[in-house]
């Protein structure tokens, strides 16, 4: 049964994530996200390239995207099925892993999709929405990284990236899955810093683009 849920979790949480909110409402605009700008189908550059309500459509679907199903397999799993509240927070981040891997790299788009930051966000606040203090000093550090830096990449690879593994070693080390939960939150780290190469090269470089600069 547990191998079927995993399964069902896995297959679910790709297939929500594949659909690239992005790339929608620029056609519906009569833009192709993927030729203007970065190239990229999330939220940023829907930002620069769409506007401002885009850019916060964008964002709100692929958060939810990824909220609702992560938020759905622990609660489904916890109080329907009765797995109990270990194996159900793990479930929700495999779910969760899953709807990441679907928007950064969606079958039906030649596996080229977003960065991910969006989803793990919505990933994060599904599985730690009970320590509300934890996402809140999160929100809040993000937001004042940006404001100082005005690089949203710096903002992601230091907050959203990181969240699952620090929320994990903070609140998770006394779930039988841990080590397995701890692995898994890492992916989440590795697959930020991976799809933000490039910019981690222009950051380097000192020709990355700063939020709202007219560049």
């Amino acid at each position: 049964m547990f191998i079927v849920e995993i399964i069902v979790c896995i297959i679910t949480g790709y297939l929500l994530g594949s659909v690239s909110f992005g790339y929608i409402i620029g056609k519906d605009a009569g833009i192709d996200i993927r030729e203007s700008g970065s190239g990229n189908i999330g939220t940023t550059n829907a930002l620069r390239t769409l506007g401002k309500k885009a850019g916060l459509l964008t964002f709100l679907g692929d958060f939810l995207k990824a909220f609702i199903p992560a938020f759905l397999a622990r609660y489904i799993s916890a109080n329907v099925i009765g797995d109990g509240d270990e194996l159900a927070y793990l479930l929700s981040l495999i779910t969760g892993l899953a709807t990441v891997m679907g928007h950064n790299f969606p079958v039906w788009m030649h596996f080229k999709g977003g960065k991910g930051i969006a989803v793990t966000s919505g990933v994060t606040v599904a599985i730690a929405y009970e320590h509300w203090e934890y996402i809140l000093t999160a929100l809040i550090i993000f937001i004042i990284i940006v404001v100082i830096t005005r690089y949203v990449s710096v903002g992601s690879l230091c907050v959203p990236a990181w969240a699952l593994p620090v929320y994990a070693i903070i609140f998770k080390r006394d779930n039988t899955y841990f080590p397995v939960i701890l692995i898994i939150s890492f992916v989440f780290t590795v697959l930020a810093v991976i799809m933000h190469r490039e910019n981690i090269k222009r950051l380097i470089n000192g020709t990355e683009n700063k939020l709202f600069s007219k560049k």
